[in-house]
């Protein structure tokens, strides 16, 4: 029987020796092949005979798994000409990424083979590149580390999860480590990069090249024909319909708003695609053939409008005089500064009240939030930094004997950043000089000492936050922000803002020194320092010289009569 079915089966090979005569691999595997069909033969025939006893046949291997070892598991086949493949994995678990090998149950085992081997990641990737979540990657128990072990042993073997849990006794396999050769991709945010650096040593010597890419780029005539392209193909995906060159120009006024720059354009894919995923939600609604700058701006509208509870609630607070806020009249030691709050990727600007009050002192000025704590570290250097400025310009001869407090009126949860340093000197130079403010104005920026206005963020958000609480007042033509001058090119107004300042109802003044702000705000001249020593008479900087003066005479006076402390 041995013999007759040597001589079966070398008739049946033939063919396939005939096919691969110059393969030596496979020359051999085929004999392999053939001497143990020849040698158990008898497997055969026993199923043949079991085919009517169900007893018989329930207790023996299953045909199909015994005809499972003469066939071949090709794991990975990548076409000579497809080129080195590219393979972008989106779930990086254990099995994933290294392959598996799978069981099938039988009479309470679970018994395996080689054609349940299946290939991981890094097998169908192998000679080419292997794109990979990093943050994802991490969150994978075992993974990280197995990508390692592969990298550094240049080779991958597929691990079996342990069976130590199962209550059914398993069969495995450890099929031999394939060479690897590929290169791993790993993309995330800057942080998650930083943190790996920094927390792993293998990182930096498994991963040798890293490439930072900008989220912005110029908005200029060379880099829109670019971006166009890139919204045609973000709205051949994610759309329906085309969009029309107005739409482009609609969508590129978004992208300069969330850059947050008017010289740059945002690369976030993702912010761009669900502008126009939803714009064409509402092309479709109005039954239109392309996608149209009108369901662009509604697309924006509605996505803020989704997310704008908190800052409707915020507003109507103050629309209710439960906050406090003035958008009218004057006022002494009083200001409207502005703060930005962030709600998810939501930001929007709200005014707050600005008080100061100054009398005689030892030269110190309290913050008050400091004091209890709510102040963060750099507000409270914002605040310092008024001391700095006032010593240098006032009363050179004599010691600041003034003792100030500053506070934001109605804050009752944490204050940080020096956003509202200049708002708070302004409130501070009209709390000294006795002139009022005019209450129509907010003031946003941070000073140095030396008196000059420096840049803050969130200056739309912070803008269109006092113009709706005016335009909702009644706007007046006698309201506006005052804003840092190197600031101007990150405004990106709404077109009813725009249209507002247009039309002489309200007004955005860019200052750059505190000089400049203070005369906005009380209509007085700042006054410049003359050859005498002096500021001219009736001026601002005049009237705070001459009440620090007083304020150190009546110290001395004080001083005097108290005589010698013993």
């Amino acid at each position: 029987n041995r013999r007759l079915a040597g001589i079966a089966v070398a008739r049946a090979m033939e063919p396939l020796e005939q096919r691969f005569a110059d393969e030596d691999v496979v020359q051999r595997h085929l004999d392999a092949i053939a001497h143990h069909l020849a040698e158990n033969s008898h497997l055969f025939v026993q199923s043949a005979q079991n085919d009517g006893d169900p007893k018989a046949a329930e207790q023996s291997l299953p045909l199909d798994l015994v005809f499972n070892r003469y066939k071949a598991n090709v794991v990975v086949c990548n076409d000579e000409d497809s080129g080195a493949p590219v393979v972008f994995l989106d779930f990086p678990g254990l099995g994933h990424l290294l392959g598996r090998i799978e069981h099938v149950p039988h009479m309470g085992a679970m018994l395996t083979d080689f054609t349940l081997i299946k290939p991981g990641a890094l097998h169908r990737a192998n000679g080419g590149y292997l794109i990979i979540d990093a943050e994802r990657l991490l969150q994978m128990p075992g993974s990280w580390q197995a990508l390692k072990r592969c990298l550094r042993a240049r080779s991958v073997a597929i691990e079996s999860p342990a069976t130590g849990m199962s209550t059914t006794t398993a069969v495995t396999l450890e099929p031999e480590p394939v060479p690897l050769d590929v290169k791993i991709v790993l993309i995330g945010e800057r942080q998650t990069f930083y943190l790996l650096q920094g927390a792993d040593n293998d990182f930096s010597e498994l991963f040798k090249v890293a490439a930072d890419f900008d989220e912005l780029i110029e908005w200029n005539d060379a880099s829109i024909p670019e971006f166009c392209r890139l919204l045609g193909g973000i709205a051949r995906r994610e759309a329906k319909r085309a969009l029309t060159a107005s739409a482009c120009a609609a969508i590129i006024e978004r992208a300069a708003r969330l850059s947050a720059d008017r010289e740059r354009l945002t690369l976030r894919v993702a912010a761009l695609a669900d502008i126009v995923r939803e714009a064409d939600y509402w092309a479709q609604r109005e039954d239109v053939t392309d996608i149209d700058a009108p369901q662009i701006e509604r697309a924006v509208a509605e996505q803020i409008r989704r997310t704008d509870r908190i800052r409707e609630r915020m507003h109507e607070q103050i629309l209710r005089e439960t906050v406090l806020i003035d958008v009218e009249g004057e006022a002494v030691g009083q200001i409207n500064g502005l703060s930005v709050m962030q709600v998810g990727h939501f930001a929007f600007g709200k005014p707050t009240r600005i008080t100061a009050r100054a009398r005689m002192g030892r030269g110190e000025i309290l913050d008050i939030e400091r004091e209890v704590e709510t102040g963060g570290p750099l507000h409270s250097k914002g605040v310092l930094i008024l001391s700095g400025f006032l010593a240098s310009r006032f009363v050179p001869d004599l010691p600041v004997s003034m003792s100030a407090t500053l506070v934001f009126e109605q804050s009752y949860g944490g204050v940080d950043g020096d956003s509202a340093s200049s708002t708070e000197l302004y409130a501070l130079l009209s709390a000294l000089s006795g002139l009022p403010v005019r209450q129509g104005l907010a003031v946003t920026g941070s000073v140095n000492q030396n008196g000059e206005i420096q840049a803050i963020g969130g200056v739309n958000e912070k803008i269109e936050g006092f113009f709706d609480i005016c335009s909702a007042r009644g706007l007046t033509g006698r309201q506006g922000v005052l804003v840092p001058r190197s600031n101007v090119k990150n405004l990106m107004l709404r077109s009813d803002i725009v249209e507002a300042c247009g039309e002489g109802r309200f007004a955005v003044w860019p200052v750059s020194h505190v000089d400049e702000g203070i005369e906005l705000l009380t209509g007085r001249p700042a006054g410049a320092r003359g050859e005498d020593g002096l500021y001219p008479h009736g001026t601002v900087n005049r009237l705070v010289e001459d009440r620090l003066r007083e304020f150190a005479a009546t110290r001395r006076r004080f001083s005097v009569s108290a005589g010698p402390s013993v």
